[in-house]
């Protein structure tokens, strides 16, 4: 867990309505609401009731859970109008991560909106196959 206890986490806060938040979903172990800083209207955050800081240490059965939600939003988000969706899960500082209780943005997205989350410009580059060979092997040493 990061520096941040359960009991000063934003997330968890809302989670036992000590904070207000619009909800759009619950059950017993996800909650999605919408985001109060949104990218579009109708940004959406899903979480997981119980507390965890990132990726790494959420149990894969929880991540079922959240993810199965994440799509439902998704699907909601596109009917209510949304040129597509873009589904973001930011994992520590230097990705982005602000609120240190794992979430995915579900962010609606319409053609000619100018928001630069798939922007190609700026991407790095292998500079050949073997590189891009070298990087896929080193991943897969480390995969679980």
């Amino acid at each position: 867990m990061s520096g941040k206890t359960m009991d000063s986490c934003v997330f968890c806060k809302i989670v036992k309505g000590e904070l207000k938040s619009q909800k759009v979903y619950e059950d017993e172990n996800v909650i999605a609401f919408l985001d109060i800083n949104p990218i579009h209207k109708g940004h959406t955050l899903v979480i997981s009731k119980k507390h965890y800081d990132n990726i790494y240490e959420i149990p894969e059965e929880e991540l079922e859970k959240l993810i199965v939600v994440v799509k439902k939003v998704a699907i909601a988000i596109k009917k209510l109008g949304a040129d597509g969706v873009n589904i973001v899960q930011n994992n520590d500082e230097a990705a982005g991560q602000r609120v240190f209780h794992i979430h995915f943005h579900v962010v609606p997205r319409y053609h000619g909106d100018k928001i630069k989350i798939d922007t190609i410009e700026d991407r790095t580059r292998y500079k050949d196959e073997a590189e891009m060979r070298d990087y896929a092997e080193k991943i897969r040493r480390f995969l679980v």
